[in-house]
């Protein structure tokens, strides 16, 4: 699925093929929390890295969050202007890149079930709001977001 994306103020624009474009993955970390999720958490997609094309690239940063005193190796791209999320890339899987579904223009289908991970990190005024198929996790699921897409045949 073609997924075209932007920041809020425009300066730049983004396209990428997903074939792992359901919403479903409520990731409530502080680094997203505080970079990317107002609501107390923020949702990655799936999309293949040698698909992105950007418009106003001159206009985007790369934020590197540190994690137990390191500099990880994550790339938080956002807009320099208005500093709205766009996507992460990690060089550790070359071949993917997660835009924040929260920069997505295109319509995106709804997830079936949503899964809430990094739970220890919750803030604690977050409350999860998770319905009777939802899965909830303290860190990460075992399951990707392609095995997850897979399993239940909506790969696009």
């Amino acid at each position: 699925m073609l997924l075209e994306g932007s920041c809020h103020c425009g300066s730049v624009r983004f396209r990428v093929e997903s074939p792992h474009p359901y919403p479903y993955q409520r990731c409530y970390c502080s680094i997203c929390r505080k970079t990317a999720g107002g609501g107390g958490y923020a949702i990655n997609l799936g999309a293949l890295a040698d698909t992105l094309e950007v418009d106003g690239t001159e206009h985007k940063r790369i934020y590197h969050a540190v994690i137990d005193g390191q500099e990880s190796s994550g790339e938080r791209h956002f807009c320099g202007h208005c500093a709205s999320a766009l996507w992460v890339f990690d060089p550790g899987w070359p071949e993917l890149v997660h835009p924040f579904a929260s920069a997505i223009d295109s319509e995106l289908p709804v997830p079936p079930e949503r899964v809430h991970l990094l739970l220890d990190s919750k803030a604690s005024w977050v409350e999860v709001e998770a319905h009777d198929n939802d899965k909830c996790f303290a860190h990460y699921p075992e399951e990707s977001l392609a095995e997850w897409h897979r399993r239940r045949g909506l790969e696009c």
